[in-house]
């Protein structure tokens, strides 16, 4: 029983080390920004450039694709070969 709980005692003074470092690394971060500062700015751009490619590709769709795809099924049709 003594020797299990010194083992849980270590286990638990090694997380609670490892988690204070790594909280006096994050709060001694001096760069001026924050995880949800970059990740907003990561996830604005995507929606943007989403937003373009999906417009270019409804451009090309509409404007280019389906009229030649017309012409084409109505020559296919039309064929008096």
């Amino acid at each position: 029983m003594k020797k299990t709980y010194g083992m849980i005692n270590e286990k638990t003074t090694t997380v609670y080390f490892n988690g204070k470092g790594k909280l006096i690394r994050v709060l001694s971060n001096r760069r001026g920004e924050s995880d949800t500062t970059g990740a907003a700015v990561k996830i604005l751009i995507s929606v943007v450039l989403g937003a373009l490619i999906l417009s270019g590709l409804y451009y090309l769709i509409h404007d280019i694709v389906l009229p030649n795809l017309n012409t084409r099924v109505e020559d296919m049709f039309d064929y008096n070969g």
